[in-house]
């Protein structure tokens, strides 16, 4: 496997991209609880995720832009970095029982994850057109790690100090000067000119009014968000119904797998059956989830239910990413890239932000039941996009 410079190079990516999930999801398990912890008011217990993508949606342009003039290694390496500083800000907010300062500390964790999400991109760079969907989909299968790393250091850090979780946000800064370390011996080229290409490019209206970067845009934007907005809710809704700290982690930590381990064989079935077939499935997974919430709130039905949003995130995760590659040139891939994770990331504030607000006013199986119309819309550009290309091959 890593015989050739391009798998050393997205081996190196996987590691990063493992180590920035376990900061990431250990914000998702503990944040809404530590929230809470000092919060004045119930719904403001999300406040530190709904600031992590905050600081993601804020970042992700200037990071986009900040990459293209001093290359990707100098960038991921400076995100990690801010992972490190959100690390120890969040921890001191918790000592003295700021929320904001917590939430400040989230929000430079947000930024670590504006310039994380291009490791993705990354990887298609990197790679030739044969490799690029299994590129992709390995980097983000180094989330496996994250999925028993994440809940496991969130828990264990949650009894390091009298300040019950400072010592998981310790342990993020930890993790994240880790990434730091690895991503320094990344090589990323830079982007060829191609003949005959005007220096920037075309014009980024004429390249996200395209067919095929909205639907893409649209498709990862719906999994990220049906995602956050549930995975956000999951540990209140379970403490709500009784479940202890040590369970929530394991209903996380299943979610999680399901989210990457699919990542192992994502490419390949997209080489196989075609990328919008792959996002379709991930939508008919994303209602699987709904499905399975309605049967009840015990482990089970909690387990299932995030087993099946992980998956169905997967799907249109990657799917998305490898539908949007196909929509830019070298030189256009700042500004493509840069806009479609900003509007990811912004859909994902909303949701993060708003889940505790909708929880408490909707119940958990209420709350994940709203969100098939959504997914109804999804499905049907999918089909959509499916039906204008095989016309373009009948014409």
């Amino acid at each position: 496997m890593l015989r050739r410079p391009m798998h050393r190079q997205v081996f190196l990516l996987a590691a990063a991209q493992a180590l920035f999930q376990t900061a990431s999801v250990m914000v998702m398990t503990v944040g809404g609880l530590a929230g809470g912890m000092i919060a004045s008011r119930p719904e403001l217990a999300t406040m530190p995720i709904a600031s992590m993508f905050l600081g993601t949606a804020a970042a992700t342009f200037p990071a986009s832009a900040w990459m293209t003039r001093v290359g990707r290694r100098t960038g991921f390496v400076l995100g990690a970095l801010l992972g490190v500083a959100g690390g120890i800000t969040a921890a001191a907010g918790i000592w003295i029982g700021s929320l904001l300062l917590l939430s400040l500390g989230t929000m430079l964790v947000g930024a670590y994850q504006a310039f994380a999400q291009f490791y993705r991109f990354a990887a298609g760079e990197v790679s030739d057109d044969a490799f690029k969907p299994r590129a992709i989909s390995l980097v983000l299968a180094g989330g496996v790690v994250a999925a028993l790393a994440g809940p496991m250091v969130g828990r264990f850090g949650a009894e390091l100090f009298n300040a019950e979780y400072a010592g998981s946000f310790l342990l993020l800064a930890l993790v994240s000067l880790l990434g730091a370390v690895v991503l320094a011996s990344l090589r990323v080229p830079a982007p060829a000119k191609e003949p005959g290409a005007t220096v920037e490019g075309r014009r980024l209206f004429t390249i996200v009014s395209q067919p095929a970067y909205l639907v893409a845009l649209f498709g990862a934007a719906t999994g990220y968000g049906v995602m956050i907005l549930a995975m956000t809710a999951t540990p209140l809704a379970m403490v709500h119904h009784q479940h202890e700290l040590s369970t929530t982690a394991m209903v996380i930590q299943l979610h999680v797998l399901g989210m990457f381990l699919p990542s192992f064989f994502t490419g390949s079935l997209i080489a196989r059956f075609g990328v919008l077939r792959v996002m379709l499935t991930g939508v008919l997974l994303l209602a699987g989830h709904v499905i399975a919430t309605l049967t009840g709130t015990g482990f089970g039905s909690f387990a299932g239910a995030l087993v099946l949003l992980g998956v169905g995130w997967n799907f249109l995760y990657i799917g998305g990413t490898t539908l949007l590659t196909t929509t830019y040139t070298p030189l256009e891939r700042g500004r493509a890239q840069a806009t479609n994770d900003m509007t990811i990331f912004v859909v994902g504030l909303a949701c993060s932000f708003s889940a505790g607000a909708l929880l408490q006013v909707l119940g958990w199986q209420v709350l994940n039941l709203v969100l098939l119309p959504w997914l109804s819309v999804a499905a049907a550009s999918l089909l959509w996009l499916g039906y204008r290309h095989r016309q373009v091959e009948v014409a």
